[in-house]
Formats: C-alpha cells, structure tokens, sequence
C-alpha cells in the first residue's frame, strides 16, 4: 500500500501550469515538522515536493500562499533522469488525491501580518531558516475568497467538482 498523509506549511506561493492536453497541474513544496528537536533544541522540517492535479491544482493556486497551512493525502511517486554531467539522478514527490485548507483566508492573513510584524520590531535579525517572514500581500481581496469565513478546513473532491 502507497499512502501518504501529510500537515505542513506551503514554502512559496503555487504556479499553475498546464500540459499540452490543457491539463492543469501544480507543483509545491510543503515544510513539514519533525516531531523531535535537534541536539541545539531546535525543531528541523522535512521540505516535501507536491504534485496536484486539475480543479483541485486551480483551487491550491487560487487560494494559497506562502506559509498557508494544509493537509495532503496522496501517494508517492519515484523517478530517475540522466543529468546533464552524466549522473543518474533520482526524483520523490507525493501526487496529492486530496489538499485541505487547514486555516481560513482570515487567519492566514493574520498569520503573514504578524510574522511581518515581528520579523521588523524584532532586534533579532538571524531567523531560523525554518521561519516564514512572509510580507502582506496586498493584491490579495477577501471579497472573492468563498472561504473567508468558513472557519473550517475545506475539502474539494476533484470528482465532485468536474
């Protein structure tokens, strides 16, 4: 059995791409914590490439960002290519069956706000590299978000929707 299920934050901000039979796909990372602390006390993160498919790849790129908070089901897919130096390289990713939306667009906009505002009142200008000093969006309008004030996660089934 290949099943994956995953809680993390997104490290940048999804692009929307389509194949060459107009599919829509994208491709993200997700910062996944460990559930330990390192000999200095610190918590590391597992940085895990994502692959997500048609409406649910429009839906991730529509209304995620950086730093926003998700849960992702999938499976994990391998792979191998011959660089350009001649050396085999290998390739992981989860292909995502389902993202949740675990935070509202409310809350994520909270969450950028006030990492923004401690990353400048803070004296301490040596951030864990773990750490998302994200800065506020300001194209981002609440009004055309449908889940603004939903307050729960949201799961969009691919099925459902075409």
């Amino acid at each position: 059995m290949n099943r994956v299920c995953l809680v993390g934050r997104l490290t940048a901000k999804p692009e929307l791409r389509y194949t060459n039979s107009n599919v829509p796909m994208s491709r993200f990372s997700i910062a996944v914590n460990r559930t330990f602390t390192n000999a200095q006390g610190q918590r590391e993160a597992d940085f895990i490439s994502i692959l997500v498919w048609r409406k649910q790849a429009e839906n991730v790129c529509n209304f995620l960002d950086k730093g926003s908070l998700v849960s992702v089901e999938g499976r994990i897919q391998t792979g191998s290519y011959d660089a350009q130096d001649g050396t085999k390289r290998y390739t992981f990713e989860v292909v995502a069956d389902s993202v949740q939306f675990l935070e509202s667009k409310s809350q994520s906009q909270n969450r950028v706000q006030n990492n923004y505002n401690q990353g400048h009142n803070s004296m301490n200008n040596n951030p864990s590299p773990y750490d998302y000093q994200d800065t506020p969006s300001n194209n981002v309008n609440v009004a055309d978000d449908p889940f603004a004030d939903f307050g729960d996660s949201v799961s969009i089934d691919d099925n459902f929707l075409d």
